[in-house]
């Protein structure tokens, strides 16, 4: 019987000729990271084990982009003892805003940085760690113990996952994209439909997908429970690594008598955009179902959707047009160098001219964080990944799941609107 692509890197990581759902292994890791909410927890666990010095200050990691800028007192001290540990332990990866260098939000930052290659295991103390799957990586996220652990001995344990494969065929419909495509899954299977399982995404519709595109599908497999979400590598792939001057561990493809947990055929030809609905990722419906639902704010960006290609959709929108006076739009890219391609191209002209306001890159609103935050009764559509109770405010605030498209196109209107309504 052979193996999934996820089992074939475990295997290779483990030093075994394979290795099967449920056993236990332990595996060298070759990236674990931080951000400034989840590594302050692990340096209390790495002083507490009595560790010096991590593994090796080249494959350790720290992103401060929740709370930066730094939103309150709390965080700037959070802030300064992340960076003198760094500077202690000699971290060459260290990524702060304002720092003369290349920041922003984790999971659009490491990739683009070139640290993220095929075959890796990559262990973070973010769920959203699953993004790197679109590079052909292992990664998942894991807690501050853990990763305190993997920082100290360069090793995590695991238990290996069982593989649910999903197959996208047919014809994407226009203005129906990544987003679409892994909002739809969710909905199908549920937030626990993939609980600690792998989540193996193919076909022809992943194949002309963009690794940005890619990015953002493996970046929401950790809301239908998934340990891990993965592409497999093509030309595409191979084209972005060499762009960012990356470099593969090792390339692992499935072998086709490899044995999955299950099979799930998807036929995009009929699919319109989706909206996830408060107050769960799985609450997805059809576009057409929730048109002309009241917003009151809407915001583009976030490790699932601020990078480049997201915001030359949304400015394709938003091109010659006004936000609605009903509503406020934030928009962020999601890196600084995605930032200034934006500058370059124009689509932050495009954005300010629209009503917009255009931040430097941070988690921010997406999480609740700080700039642009819910009042009690408000609605927004955003291009984030979760929509749980208080997820980007009050708790009596609403939060709908779009693309770039929708959200753009519902920001001109201050409802919920199909971008055939806005661009005729």
């Amino acid at each position: 019987m052979g193996m999934t692509m996820t089992e074939k890197i475990l295997a290779h990581a483990a030093g075994r000729p394979e290795v099967r759902p449920g056993e236990i292994v332990q595996v060298p890791v070759d990236l674990v990271f931080g951000q400034d909410t989840t590594m302050p927890l692990a340096l209390i666990e790495f002083r507490r084990m009595g560790a010096e010095s991590v593994f090796d200050p080249d494959r350790v990691a720290i992103v401060c982009d929740h709370f930066v800028p730094n939103a309150t007192v709390m965080a700037a001290e959070r802030t300064k003892s992340l960076r003198a540990f760094a500077r202690q332990q000699g971290l060459r990866h260290y990524f702060e805003a304002g720092r003369g260098e290349n920041f922003g939000v984790e999971h659009a930052l490491l990739p683009e940085e070139g640290l993220i290659g095929p075959g890796m295991i990559v262990v973070g103390a973010d769920s959203h760690t699953t993004s790197y799957g679109a590079l052909g990586a292992f990664a998942s996220g894991f807690g501050s113990t853990d990763v305190a652990a993997a920082m100290t001995t360069g090793e995590i344990w695991l238990r290996v996952p069982e593989t649910m494969r999903f197959v996208y065929r047919g014809e994407l419909r226009p203005w129906v994209g990544a987003k679409d495509l892994i909002l739809y899954t969710i909905g199908q299977i549920g937030v626990a439909g993939a609980l600690y399982r792998a989540m193996e995404l193919t076909g022809p519709v992943i194949e002309a997908l963009t690794v940005d595109e890619r990015l953002t599908m493996c970046n929401m497999g950790v809301e239908a429970g998934a340990k891990n979400t993965i592409v497999p590598v093509d030309g595409q792939t191979v084209r972005y690594l060499e762009g960012v001057g990356a470099k593969a561990v090792g390339v692992h493809h499935a072998d086709r008598d490899a044995d999955y947990t299950s099979v799930m055929e998807i036929d995009v030809t009929e699919m319109e955009p989706q909206v996830a609905c408060p107050f769960s990722p799985d609450n997805v419906k059809p576009l057409s179902d929730v048109v002309g639902t009241k917003v009151d704010a809407a915001f583009i960006g976030s490790c699932t959707n601020g990078r480049i290609d997201d915001l030359r959709r949304a400015a394709r929108i938003l091109d010659g047009r006004r936000v609605s006076s009903d509503l406020r739009l934030i928009v962020i890219p999601a890196t600084q160098n995605i930032y200034l391609q934006a500058l370059r191209e124009g689509l932050l002209e495009v954005f300010a001219e629209a009503g917009a306001a255009v931040s430097t890159p941070t988690c921010g609103p997406c999480f609740g964080g700080h700039m642009g935050l819910l009042a009690a009764g408000e609605r927004v559509i955003s291009t984030t990944n979760r929509n749980f109770v208080g997820r980007m405010g009050h708790p009596d605030s609403e939060v709908f799941l779009s693309s770039p498209v929708v959200t753009a196109a519902s920001a001109v209107m201050g409802r919920i609107t199909h971008p055939d309504d806005v661009v005729r």
